[in-house]
């Protein structure tokens, strides 16, 4: 059977289990199921609009610690230091020598984790705590996030009703859940290796999260399977929430000497894996979606690593994109192919896995190579056409057809008449990729986040919440777990402010869609003695420089220039010069065509799109309720052909008949 990428399943499931465990009268274990939780100063935000944290640099930091005296030398994404927080902690106290470089400084963004106490925080902390250290104040007073004691409370009850699937009494029942998650050959000595278990009454497998040195259980993941036809849909829950959810699994059994690690994008792959090569093994805790920086500390001993995440592309450019986090000099690739699946289907078909991995691709390259070297990727683009257009919008249908998906490393350029409805339709349309798993960043620099939260989330339910208060905590938990992030700048701000906050969010958040609402409001009134123009120009270049460099998609909205209420827009109609549609590979304008007897109609109009070409223009339907765009269900074809040569739509509006649209 083949895998398919797992889904988040209903957030109603795990206090369900937590509660059925505890209503069962669980017994709390100790011993291994004690132990220290992650500690932290603040909870992690963007920079804030009245004040941000200014980036500090690799050098300053280097220059900091020799001025305190403090012992450091380079790792590959981090500065090893002696740790400040060891002192005090009594019997916690990690044996001599153990903890002599335990503190990890972030080159990038300098937070620090010290592993063997834990504590964590920003630079700014780790520079107070030092001055308090200086000053003979002891090093105490963590406080644990938010929630982490409910949670930690709640995976323990399900860890204790939970069993190892080689203790269950019925044969038969072992081995058909086994053939559920599709793990027939891995081995019961695998699974006690890694501490898996099987909770029967929900049908799902358990992973634990340990703490780094195995003392403590920190957390859970249940995996649920549903065979559907030929494929199983693999169903993800964790305690604490994904957002908080740092489990690198299999962290516990590396030994201190290891200098090689493969890391995979599912715990299940780990397992197949180790039991056919034997090689240390961990699997990310959100798979391709996004390495956190607080994982990297634990990542520094190993001098190899190898990335084999999955076997389609959005897999492999995240492979990619983690590699420059890791340090590509010492990265490996696996390249998705058929012959070269995800582990746990190699696995299963018998392949030789240590094969597979002798063939991986070092993830650095020099600046100029032949076809030789690019004739892989080539093949890999042919023969994956549709990964290879994208992540496909599932509320706009017609949009799939004209641009084909949602691609990294794009500029699209969103225009249309002021009160059209700009921003409510470009927060769905980055809603919808969010859902799908496309984590987002936005950016609202004219209406403050509060009340585009509330837009989205109405969006995001389909309803009008106001009237239905009762359901608000049930889909504001369910909003709150999709990968969307928030600048908290409002009106003007200068664009090196804008991009360094998106580069930072890149590396933390591994942002690959940014929305930027409006381009005319992040430059406020203050260039009105400059070329207006000229700043413009270097704004949109430098949100295409970005895109490129850092293989993230940039979504700029651009109001349009006072034109006759009675034309439509046209691609010319952009504010500024022809920089913006020059630069941008899409360019989308939204028409909103007043009618004297009634509310006006809207269009989508693509009028530009580089990956291929199709322009066209089709009907959108506004529900006021539920603040929602979606395509007339009337009419057997809902695209419009374009004729003209500029890309502009014609004057009669659709309605039916045989569409399609056109090649620029």
């Amino acid at each position: 059977m083949m895998g398919v990428p797992p889904c988040r399943a209903p957030l109603r499931l795990l206090p369900a289990l937590a509660g059925w465990a505890r209503g069962r009268g669980a017994p709390l274990s100790t011993g291994a199921l004690t132990g220290p939780s992650r500690r932290h100063y603040k909870k992690e935000t963007l920079p804030a609009s009245e004040g941000p944290i200014p980036p500090v640099t690799v050098t300053e930091i280097r220059q900091y610690l020799r001025a305190q005296g403090i012992p450091f030398h380079d790792g590959y994404s981090c500065l090893h230091a002696p740790s400040l927080f060891v002192e005090g902690l009594g019997e916690q106290k990690p044996p001599a020598g153990s903890a002599r470089y335990s503190l990890f400084i972030d080159k990038t963004t300098g937070s620090f984790v010290c592993t063997a106490t834990l504590a964590e925080g920003t630079w700014q902390d780790f520079q107070a705590s030092v001055e308090l250290k200086h000053k003979g104040v002891p090093q105490a007073g963590l406080q644990q996030l938010d929630g982490a004691d409910q949670a930690g409370e709640d995976a323990r009850h399900i860890w204790d009703r939970a069993l190892p699937l080689w203790e269950l009494l019925d044969e038969e029942e072992t081995q058909t859940a086994k053939a559920m998650f599709g793990i027939s050959k891995v081995s019961d000595a695998t699974l006690k290796r890694f501490g898996v278990r099987y909770l029967r009454t929900a049908r799902t497998l358990v992973f634990p999260w340990f703490s780094p040195r195995g003392t403590g259980l920190k957390g859970l993941k249940l995996l649920g399977a549903e065979c559907q036809g030929d494929t199983v849909l693999y169903v993800e829950n964790t305690l604490p929430r994904p957002s908080a959810y740092y489990n690198l699994f299999g962290l516990p059994l590396i030994g201190r000497r290891d200098t090689e690690v493969v890391l995979t994008g599912r715990e299940l792959d780990t397992l197949a894996l180790y039991q056919a090569t034997g090689l240390p093994s961990l699997s990310l805790p959100r798979g391709a979606t996004c390495l956190p920086p607080a994982l990297l500390p634990y990542l520094e001993q190993f001098k190899r690593i190898t990335l084999w995440l999955g076997e389609d592309l959005r897999s492999w450019e995240a492979a990619k994109l983690f590699a420059r986090k890791l340090n590509p000099k010492r990265c490996s690739l696996v390249r998705p192919g058929d012959q070269q699946p995800r582990p746990l289907e190699a696995f299963t078909r018998g392949m030789n896995l240590s094969k597979i991995l002798r063939s991986a691709l070092p993830a650095g390259h020099k600046s100029i190579i032949s076809f030789r070297q690019l004739r892989d990727e080539v093949f890999g683009e042919l023969s994956n056409v549709e990964q290879v257009a994208g992540v496909k919008w599932a509320r706009f249908p017609e949009l799939n057809k004209l641009l084909k998906g949602h691609r990294k490393g794009e500029l699209t350029v969103f225009t249309g008449p002021t009160g059209s409805g700009k921003t409510t339709f470009i927060s769905e349309y980055a809603l919808d990729l969010c859902m799908q798993g496309v984590n987002t960043l936005w950016g609202s620099f004219e209406i403050n986040n509060v009340r585009l939260a509330k837009i989205m989330l109405t969006q995001f339910a389909v309803r009008r919440l106001e009237e239905q208060l009762d359901q608000f905590d049930e889909w504001a938990d369910k909003f709150e777990d999709l990968p969307l992030y928030f600048m908290t700048f409002h009106g003007h701000q200068s664009i090196k402010t804008v991009i360094e906050t998106m580069m930072h969010a890149v590396y933390m958040y591994d942002i690959s869609h940014v929305v930027i609402d409006n381009l005319q409001f992040m430059m406020g009134q203050e260039q009105l003695t400059v070329d207006r123009l000229a700043v413009q120009d270097y704004i949109v270049g430098a949100f295409r420089k970005f895109a490129t460099d850092n293989s993230c998609h940039v979504s700029l909205v651009i109001h349009p220039r006072k034109e006759d209420e009675e034309r439509e827009l046209q691609t010319a109609s952009i504010f500024g010069s022809a920089k913006a549609s020059q630069e941008a590979d899409n360019v989308l304008i939204l028409q909103d065509r007043k009618l004297v007897t009634g509310p006006g109609k809207r269009y989508l109009q693509v009028s530009k799109n580089r990956f291929d070409g199709d322009v066209g223009v089709f009907p959108l339907e506004f529900s006021k309720p539920s603040l929602t765009f979606s395509t007339p269900v009337k009419g057997k074809a809902r695209l419009k052909k374009v004729k003209d040569d500029n890309g502009a739509p014609p004057k009669q509006a659709p309605a039916g008949g045989s569409g399609a649209s056109k090649k620029q």
